[in-house]
């Protein structure tokens, strides 16, 4: 089982693993254990308890567990786990998850995915997938990680509003399968009352999102902040003057789509096309 590989430019993750890593070295040598030993008892190669204790690679939870039970250190190494739990994923996605609970109302808008909060895991690994340069493995399955991690959010206290454009009900990522199960998981979230979901339709005359998908997320002390993402860029928007014009043309897109009931209804008769 492979641990990931610590990413040098994330000063967050390595401050974390550095501490892991320490005292991980510590109640090994406390117990009189040389990194061969150690390997042989938990149950891995003597390579990645030497990557772990130079900080190269994260120890996976399943590690930490076996590593406590083999030193007898009553819960304390296995504790290390939650410390862990968020720099496993990649640092953009850590800042958006924070974000995200800071939240009391999450807008979207997309015109070319399924937002990321309502993906299931194969949706999400098509679109990762589909990626140019590829991903390797152990970076795919990260991002997947911490694309399911995120939805927690769904079962939270926020608003949640959706838009979007029908070309992402119709566009066949994943194949036929993968996007029926998609526009179910839609169509559950839909009846769940968990989001309003919008469908903007294709034969609109009028599409006021035609520049690109953004996220808005109006926060607990008043402000507004944006995110955008297209290839390579990146943006967290916080000037209101920019996120006031976001904020106007989300409203605008959510007018010139269908109502949350006739959505339901477009959803539905998509997936029985699929």
């Amino acid at each position: 089982m492979s641990e990931r590989d610590v990413g040098q430019e994330d000063d967050e993750a390595a401050g974390v693993i550095r501490t892991v890593a320490r005292q991980l070295k510590l109640w090994r040598e406390s117990a009189g254990l040389t990194q061969p030993e150690f390997a042989a008892a938990i149950g891995y190669g003597e390579d990645l308890v030497s990557s772990v204790e130079r900080m190269r690679r994260i120890p996976r939870p399943e590690y930490l567990d076996k590593a406590d039970e083999v030193l007898g250190a009553a819960g304390k190494v296995a504790a290390l786990k939650k410390d862990l739990a968020d720099v496993r994923y990649p640092k953009k996605v850590r800042d958006v998850k924070r974000l995200e609970a800071e939240a009391v109302e999450i807008c979207s808008y997309n015109n070319s995915v399924i937002d990321g909060l309502l993906q299931t895991e194969e949706y999400a690994r098509a679109v990762f997938g589909s990626r140019r340069p590829r991903f390797s493995e152990e970076e795919l399955e990260r991002r997947i990680a911490a694309r399911l991690a995120r939805q927690q959010v769904l079962h939270t206290d926020p608003l949640f509003s959706f838009v979007l454009c029908e070309a992402t009900l119709r566009r066949q990522i994943g194949g036929r399968m993968v996007m029926r199960t998609q526009l179910e998981r839609l169509l559950e979230t839909a009846l769940s009352g968990t989001a309003d979901l919008q469908v903007l339709p294709l034969g609109r005359e009028e599409n006021s999102g035609l520049g690109g998908p953004f996220r808005l997320l109006k926060l607990r002390n008043g402000t507004t902040v944006g995110l955008y993402e297209v290839q390579l860029t990146n943006r967290v928007i916080t000037d209101p003057k920019e996120t006031t014009v976001l904020d106007m043309r989300y409203g605008i897109i959510r007018a010139q789509a269908l109502t949350p009931r006739e959505s339901l209804a477009f959803i539905e008769k998509v997936l029985g096309e699929t």
